[in-house]
């Protein structure tokens, strides 16, 4: 596969970044990286060697859950898919009041938004996990996105390959 074709076929996966895609290209890649867990384990290995500053890009790339992009159908594709198979996309007004209220906690405590692999959980374990998150501290919520984005990243690439 081509560096253009691999970056146009992998470079969504990690959330508006396809850089991380880029670098993977040029790692030393073999037959065992043809299945998502192989190709998960290049692509994650240049996520967490990135610096703090790269990772923090990856997490501020991710949308708030339920909010304005959400409404406003300005998500990419697989953020679209993801929140609607949690039903964040059939919120009551209620809801999305709370979860607007939460993001904004979320985000003015941790300086990223609140990252969660929704389709491992139903609408009620996200705003169970949101309120319990949101009281860490800054370098503990770092690691648990970081671990979340690499959750989604993993879902999404099982999609895509066998």
């Amino acid at each position: 596969m081509s560096r253009e074709r691999f970056v146009e076929c992998f470079g969504g996966i990690f959330e508006n970044s396809p850089w991380i895609a880029e670098q993977a290209f040029d790692l030393e890649r073999g037959p065992a990286h043809d299945t998502a867990t192989g190709l998960h384990s290049v692509l994650t290995r240049i996520f967490r060697s990135a610096s703090d500053a790269e990772r923090l890009g990856v997490l501020n790339a991710h949308p708030d859950l339920a909010g304005k992009l959400a409404q406003a159908k300005r998500l990419t594709d697989n953020s679209t898919a993801e929140q609607a198979s949690a039903g964040l996309d059939a919120l009551t007004d209620a809801e999305r009041a709370s979860f607007e209220d939460l993001n904004g906690q979320y985000v003015s405590k941790h300086g990223f938004p609140f990252i969660i692999a929704v389709r491992d959980h139903d609408k009620a374990g996200i705003l169970s996990a949101f309120q319990r998150r949101i009281g860490n501290d800054r370098e503990t919520e770092m690691a648990e996105a970081c671990r979340q984005v690499e959750r989604i990243t993993e879902l999404r690439l099982k999609d895509l390959l066998p």
